[in-house]
């Protein structure tokens, strides 16, 4: 793959992750209830960052869940054969809760629908939110994140590649091309 141009760098990253933090606290009105859910891959250093930077602003610590959506996707036998099922991990009680559903990139929508279908089967929160680092557009179905890093118009042939430090080894939002 072709990288075509660079969004974001580290820099930029944890100033847009900062602002985001920001404005959830200013949404919910403080950060009573909030629970942060990462979408398996990339959405889960973004909702450990999110969460890190409430502790510092807030000075109390938000809980931090893992959902896989591997079973709920709509294109599984697209994916694999055998899918890799890494598992969820919520140590907490979401029934009641305000979860903000967290991912890297919002696309066609399909992934949210899916983390939100799973999410459900652990529970009935108050309510759910959607924080995403990237809105490239392109929707296929009804949905729109409350929290937007930042909005990068694509053509469909682009790809959006987050990078993060803890899977990756840099911090980074790139276009690239096939």
């Amino acid at each position: 793959m072709q990288v075509k141009s660079i969004i974001m760098d580290k820099d930029q990253m944890e100033r847009t992750i900062h602002r985001m933090a920001h404005e959830i606290i200013e949404q919910n009105r403080g950060i009573e209830n909030i629970c942060f859910v990462g979408i398996r891959t990339r959405g889960v250093p973004l909702a450990r960052r999110l969460a890190d930077y409430l502790r510092l602003i807030e000075g109390k610590d938000i809980p931090v869940g893992v959902l896989d959506i591997t079973l709920y996707r709509d294109d599984l036998s697209m994916i694999s054969h055998q899918p890799v099922i890494k598992g969820s991990e919520l140590g907490f009680e979401i029934e009641g809760a305000s979860i903000i559903l967290v991912d890297d990139v919002l696309y066609t929508g399909r992934t949210v629908r899916a983390a939100i279908d799973a999410l459900l089967d652990f529970g009935r929160p108050q309510q759910i939110q959607l924080a995403v680092l990237i809105d490239r557009g392109h929707r296929e179905l009804p949905i729109k994140a409350d929290y937007v890093g930042k909005n990068v118009p694509t053509s469909k042939e682009e790809i959006i590649k987050v990078s993060f430090a803890e899977i990756d080894g840099e911090d980074s939002v790139k276009i690239v091309v096939a």
